[in-house]
């Protein structure tokens, strides 16, 4: 027992990008579908602590790039570990930019999608996102990236040199030192709540 079966669902993995003014930010979602072909509509999930999620906010534009299964590890920690409020995400990351004037990954996506924000719902954790699809294109043959590839074969396992008392993040993998973790503990790296964790 103690496996999360929300584990199972089939998740992909994407690097949201938007753009303020001359900022251009992206942070990784597990969250976005088609939800209507015509017209072309599409939703995204996207975390309140992201700064990506107030860009868009503000903006109301965004593109998708969809993560394959080459996507390395270095990826997701640049886009999913550390803030834009505080380092530029794109310095060292080959990209384009879509007639919104925002970037898309390039080499280890297949696809980007424009997105245009039409409504918004609000959750205690997130906002979801709905919108047109403005452009899109594919970008290369090679697979997609699921949540459970990630895991799988992606993500590193931790190192542990000692045995500890804790909790650590089933998502980036980040060690929570104590014997009890706060119901309201958000992970300081990847900003999943605690019930992504499992005791060491």
């Amino acid at each position: 027992m103690g496996k999360n079966p929300m584990n199972n669902l089939s998740y992909g993995l994407f690097v949201l990008t938007a753009r303020d003014g001359l900022k251009d930010n992206g942070c990784i979602i597990n969250t976005a579908m088609q939800v209507t072909s015509n017209p072309n509509c599409i939703m995204i999930a996207v975390n309140k602590n992201n700064y990506t999620h107030d860009m868009i906010k503000k903006t109301g534009a965004f593109n998708l790039s969809v993560l394959t299964e080459k996507a390395k590890f270095d990826t997701f920690k640049n886009f999913g570990f550390q803030s834009g409020r505080d380092v530029e995400k794109l310095v060292e990351v080959e990209f384009s930019r879509a007639a919104n004037g925002i970037a898309y990954l390039l080499g280890e996506t297949n696809a980007y999608i424009s997105g245009k924000v039409i409504s918004e719902t609000d959750f205690p954790t997130h906002t979801v996102f709905f919108a047109e699809v403005t452009q899109s294109l594919v970008l290369s043959d090679d697979v997609s990236a699921t949540y459970s590839y990630y895991h799988q074969n992606i993500k590193p396992a931790p190192v542990q040199t000692e045995k500890k008392k804790g909790y650590v993040c089933t998502v980036c993998g980040y060690i929570y030192e104590g014997d009890v973790l706060p119901d309201d503990f958000i992970c300081p790296l990847c900003k999943h709540p605690a019930s992504d964790f499992k005791p060491l």
